[in-house]
């Protein structure tokens, strides 16, 4: 009976000391709600294509850092689904009668990962440097300066109003991140070399060309809506977030379907069939931007309006993109230099002209312009399979049309140094990302390559940004559409496509949006 005893009370120590054992590791016990109830494992394992320079998004365009950084970093406002501005950091935001004042009046008692409280003085010095770093906040802000009125008021002053102002302030792109100004005053060319912010996590551990480790900040305050897009409430349900370095597309899928990593952030359009089919694993498709032919109005042909009229009218873009992208899920047939999501910009003026697949009248303005078979040059880049295989197919029908073209491809790097030479190229085909305002859509730009140089779209661009607010700029915007659309063709759109991120079933509450969202998100 003693020995019972013995063996029963050894076989309770064990599962005690188990039990405290699993308590102890967060990996294994997972992340205590306020409910204190077990919400999933406590880490989030992600894929990264490529090392990102810097986390500083004031120093980089890297798509990689700002995937990195959102987790860091906030800014006074920020986009929600719709890619409209609403305030992140600023409590509230009030724009005076004639706009060309705003006043930012800052949330209180929101700390940085150092402790300290966020306060005006931080958000001046974070919001001036972006704003001597970025070209496009530059052009729009001018000289304008942003100024503390007090320890929570932000004062920005313009000479005159611009409707671009909120929109370029929550861009996803080189977005101005609030850091203390302590770190913002040690900040290089090259960058700050601490990453210090808002978020609700904070940089835990970065070893080159390995991980990005980011852990749950305890002390963040989070706003009191509906999350949406990169807006409202954001919540760490998970301790810890590593983001691997996986530079090789097929690593990067077997690591997620075999459940090293819980995410993979870069699917390649060639494996989507095979993710589709992983009951393992959700796709997430996230609107990139538009997939497009941009005509070199600088040099030879296409100089000549009739010419671009003549090819946009023959361009099926239906085909185009079906056969690019294979699913519809991946692709819109959109003919908007701003995409149907973006609420604020969108409009069908132009659609007349979009995805005709006319022949006859190609010909006849083909005849118009006097063409007599000379040779098209088209330039792409393989490196990307989305620009190669569209290339593929406008060369197809083109040359169904009756049109001499010759396609020439280039790895990315050589295509960016070829583009610079008009003399190079007459068509190029590419990728555009999604911008938030028209300022920044850089074929409009007489400076970009393609060479847009064309008083109306000029003078209508400008009229866009001095309008005071968004709704005053909408009827020129679209008025702009139209005709470049219709008359000048500084480019025949084929429509928008979307970047794929997979996740493994068990990761809950997960969203994309310009990138991966990892706050709300769980893993059983």
């Amino acid at each position: 009976m003693k020995m019972k005893n013995k063996v029963f009370l050894l076989v309770m120590l064990v599962l005690l000391l188990a039990v405290s054992a699993c308590s102890n590791d967060k990996s294994a016990g997972g992340t205590k709600g306020s409910d204190g109830d077990s919400k999933g494992k406590s880490e989030l394992k992600l894929t990264l294509s490529a090392q990102p320079p810097t986390l500083d998004t004031v120093a980089t365009n890297s798509v990689d850092a700002a995937t990195v950084a959102r987790n860091i970093f906030e800014t006074l406002v920020t986009p929600n689904s719709n890619y409209q501005p609403v305030p992140m950091l600023a409590e509230s935001v009030d724009i005076s009668d004639d706009g060309k004042m705003y006043t930012f009046v800052l949330r209180q008692g929101v700390k940085f990962h150092n402790g300290k409280e966020m306060k005006s003085e931080d958000v001046v010095a974070s919001m001036n440097r972006w704003k001597e770093a970025s070209v496009v906040a530059s052009d729009i802000l001018g000289d304008a300066a942003f100024e503390a009125k007090d320890d929570y008021t932000v004062v920005l002053q313009l000479d005159s109003p611009s409707s671009g102002v909120l929109n370029i302030l929550a861009s996803t792109k080189q977005f101005p991140a609030i850091m203390p100004k302590e770190i913002v005053e040690t900040a290089t060319a090259e960058g700050v070399t601490e990453f210090i912010g808002t978020g609700p996590f904070e940089l835990e551990e970065l070893k080159q060309n390995q991980y990005i480790h980011l852990a749950k900040y305890e002390d963040y305050q989070p706003v009191d809506s509906e999350a949406d897009g990169l807006a409202g409430k954001k919540e760490a349900l998970v301790e810890d977030v590593y983001f691997y370095i996986v530079k090789d597309a097929a690593t990067r899928l077997a690591a997620v379907q075999t459940g090293e990593y819980d995410i993979n952030t870069d699917v390649y359009f060639e494996q989507y069939d095979i993710v589709k089919e992983d009951k393992n694993i959700n796709t997430h498709p996230d609107q990139y931007g538009n997939l497009l032919a941009v005509y070199n109005k600088q040099s030879g042909l296409f100089t000549d309006k009739k010419m671009r009229q003549a090819i946009n009218a023959a361009i099926n873009t239906e085909d185009i993109m079906l056969a690019t992208f294979v699913h519809e899920e991946l692709f819109n047939i959109d003919h908007g230099y701003m995409g149907m999501d973006q609420k604020d910009w969108y409009t069908e003026k132009g659609l007349e002209s979009y995805n005709q697949a006319d022949a006859k009248k190609a010909k006849a303005l083909l005849e118009e312009a006097g063409y007599k078979g000379e040779e098209i040059n088209i330039i792409a880049t393989s490196d990307y399979s989305e620009h190669y295989d569209s290339a593929v197919v406008l060369e197809s029908q083109l040359r169904e049309l009756g049109v001499n073209v010759k396609l020439e491809t280039f790895d990315w790097p050589t295509l960016l140094d070829r583009r610079k030479d008009p003399a190079a190229w007459d068509i190029m085909v590419t990728g555009y990302s999604t911008v938030t305002t028209p300022a920044q859509i850089y074929y409009l730009n007489p400076n970009d390559h393609g060479w847009t140089n064309d008083a109306k779209i000029a003078d209508l661009l400008e009229q866009i940004d001095a309008a005071p607010s968004v709704k005053e700029a909408q009827p020129l915007w679209a008025e702009l559409q139209e005709y470049a659309s219709n008359d000048y063709v500084p480019v025949s759109n084929f429509g928008t496509y979307s970047l794929v991120a997979a996740a493994r079933n068990n990761v809950k509450g997960f969203k994309i949006f310009q990138g991966p969202i990892v706050w709300n998100t769980t893993v059983e």
